[in-house]
């Protein structure tokens, strides 16, 4: 078996040789030089996001296959840019791990993640390498492209827009479930919402191409969380209607229940939560997945969660935060 350290040149042109492939006119040069050169083009802005990914927090060896490592780190960054209705463009990946670790985690890691590159015509153009004294590290930043001004943002909700989710929620917290139980080893073929989640980049670019979403964000801390970062950019409160959330089914033969918890604190599903006014017609589908309208904006800064029966009640934000005060 093929084990680490490779010298940090041979390593890098290991990925180089992987990652090489035409790609976009905003790529001038990618891996090789001190920077990579983007060609910023007139009429666009730039969107730069990035994702620190750590082993025992976002992703465990035991659980976790690489190529779903390196899916997940690329997933997280292509989220984000389809949450401004942007064109991912090029990523950077910084990857820091232990000498212990057999080479072929590394290709499977750098395997997961150009596969998932190459869906959208993204190009891996730069980062870095290092030795981590314990664990690993991956450090993914993702630039994108928007039309000037045409971004859309947390801050545009109004009273009276509706709430709307892409796709069903709670399959990847109810499969951690699963994992921490260990029922029973699972393939994460069987589980591809969370291993393989699928970022909305196309609906966030048909959103913004249609001037539909008033102000969204993806939902990869829990709705109740991010949800509540949106609110509180856009200065409103929400209703939601728990009936209305759609929840996930996800397993071999649906072998593992979503509950609403999941759905609603869980995270990771990287769907896309927006907000539209009232005057807009939001299509029921959009590239094949379902929209689905769960609540609306309201006045004041309260979010409330209205169940089957009428009965309202606080939704706090219990979603993922890496520095609980608990």
């Amino acid at each position: 078996m093929l084990r680490l350290p490779l010298s940090e040149k041979a390593l890098i042109s290991r990925i180089r040789g992987r990652a090489a492939h035409r790609g976009p006119n905003a790529v001038r040069l990618g891996i090789g030089d001190d920077s990579a050169v983007l060609r910023v083009t007139r009429g666009h802005e730039m969107l730069v996001t990035t994702d620190l990914n750590l082993e025992g927090v976002h992703f465990k060896r035991e659980w976790h296959p690489p190529e779903s490592v390196g899916h997940r780190c690329l997933a997280r960054g292509l989220s984000d840019i389809a949450a401004m209705g942007g064109r991912p463009v090029a990523a950077f990946v910084s990857l820091a791990v232990p000498g212990s670790l057999a080479q072929s985690w590394v290709d499977g890691f750098s395997g997961g993640l150009l596969n998932l590159a190459k869906q959208f015509g993204l190009v891996l153009a730069g980062g870095d390498t290092a030795r981590s004294p314990a664990g690993i590290f991956a450090d993914v930043a993702v630039i994108g492209s928007v039309p000037s001004g045409k971004a859309i943002l947390r801050s545009g909700a109004h009273p009276g827009d509706g709430i709307y989710v892409t796709g069903a929620l709670g399959a990847a917290a109810a499969t951690l479930d699963w994992l921490a139980a260990k029922r029973t080893k699972i393939r994460a073929g069987d589980f591809p919402q969370h291993f393989f989640p699928a970022p909305r980049v196309e609906i966030g670019r048909f959103l913004r191409e249609k001037s539909l979403a008033s102000a969204m964000i993806d939902i990869s801390d829990g709705l109740s969380t991010d949800l509540a970062h949106l609110c509180e950019e856009s200065g409103v409160g929400a209703e939601i209607q728990a009936e209305a959330v759609p929840l996930a089914v996800t397993g071999k033969e649906r072998s593992v229940r979503v509950a609403l918890r999941h759905a609603l604190h869980g995270g990771d599903d990287y769907e896309l939560l927006f907000t539209a006014p009232p005057g807009k017609t939001v299509p029921r589908h959009i590239s094949g997945v379902s929209v689905t309208r769960i609540g609306r904006m309201v006045r004041g800064k309260r979010i409330i969660l209205v169940d089957a029966n009428g009965r309202r009640s606080k939704l706090a934000a219990r979603g993922w935060q890496h520095f609980s005060c608990d």
